[in-house]
């Protein structure tokens, strides 16, 4: 047989590092803003089983902080897995187990669907406050 030359490797890919990790794209942020009945906790992006973690502290921090009312903006939301939605009803009970509660709104259809399938605008009030209706009005309608 003939010496074939054998074809170049492909460099290796290098490890990743912490200052990789750093520059990780985030399928979720989340942002806290001061609203008129108490904190707005705003997620945008996607939020599934990876990003629970940080999901749940931001939850947990502003019940400890003392809210009593907490309104999740879900309105830049595109996705949330079945440990989301998980999430913000624990967050719920224990909110309502203090005498507060937990308000999700502005749904995208698809979620606003899914919450709806789900039961959860049975348990907690799921609202669209771009369209007007007041507090404790469930979407959909």
């Amino acid at each position: 047989m003939p010496d074939c030359p054998m074809p170049p490797r492909p460099a290796a890919m290098p490890d990743s590092t912490a200052a990789d990790q750093d520059s990780a794209v985030t399928l979720l942020d989340i942002h806290v803003a001061a609203g008129d009945a108490g904190p707005v906790v705003m997620l945008s992006g996607e939020a599934d089983v990876t990003t629970l973690g940080q999901l749940e502290d931001v939850l947990n921090t502003q019940i400890t902080a003392g809210a009593r009312i907490l309104t999740v903006d879900l309105s830049e939301l595109r996705f949330a897995d079945s440990a989301t939605i998980g999430a913000l009803v624990r967050a719920a009970r224990t909110l309502k187990a203090s005498g507060g509660r937990l308000d999700l709104t502005n749904p995208q259809p698809p979620l606003a669907q899914m919450l709806a399938l789900l039961g959860v605008d049975e348990v907690l009030t799921v609202r669209d406050d771009e369209t007007g209706p007041g507090p404790g009005t469930t979407w959909p309608r």
